[in-house]
Formats: structure tokens, sequence, C-alpha cells
């Protein structure tokens, strides 16, 4: 009798190293070694900030989150990478 081992791949949610605003885009650096962008307007709250209120942003929670502290906004890094945007 043979018997065969195989090893389940485990998946890992991307997490964030770092995040900026370069006008209305919002890049996103991920531990894979990802960077991808998105643009603001493609979130409500996001889209009526101003440039300057999209380059405060920051990574929160390990890396699982963006906060934008002045606008009281957060997105999160999985979200974003599935392209789950609020707005078309």
């Amino acid at each position: 009798m043979s018997t065969t081992s195989v090893k389940k791949k485990t998946s890992v949610e991307p997490a964030a190293i770092r995040s900026w605003a370069e006008g209305r885009i919002i890049f996103v650096e991920l531990t894979d070694g990802r960077i991808i962008g998105f643009p603001a307007d493609r979130f409500k709250i996001l889209k009526n900030a101003t440039n300057e209120q999209l380059k405060e942003v920051k990574v929160r929670l390990n890396g699982y989150a963006l906060r934008w502290e002045s606008i009281d906004e957060d997105i999160t890094v999985p979200g974003i990478v599935a392209g789950n945007f609020q707005l078309p």
C-alpha cells in the first residue's frame, strides 16, 4: 500500500508595508513586493477629499487597513487587492 501526502497551500491575505498618494491615486506597497494603485474617486469619502487630505494616508492594523484620520475613513487592504470599490 502506498500513501501520498499532499501539502495544502495556505493563503495569506495581502498586507501593506507602506502607502502614499500622488495626485488622486493611492498607492500601496504589499508585503509580497507588489505595488498597486487605485483612483481615490472609487470611494465615496475619498472622492470628496482634497489632494492634501489624501496624502495623510497611514497604514494601520498591521498592514491590513489604510486610515485617513482627518476625514475619518478606513479601507481594508485585502478589499483593495480584491477590487472591492464603492463606485464604478
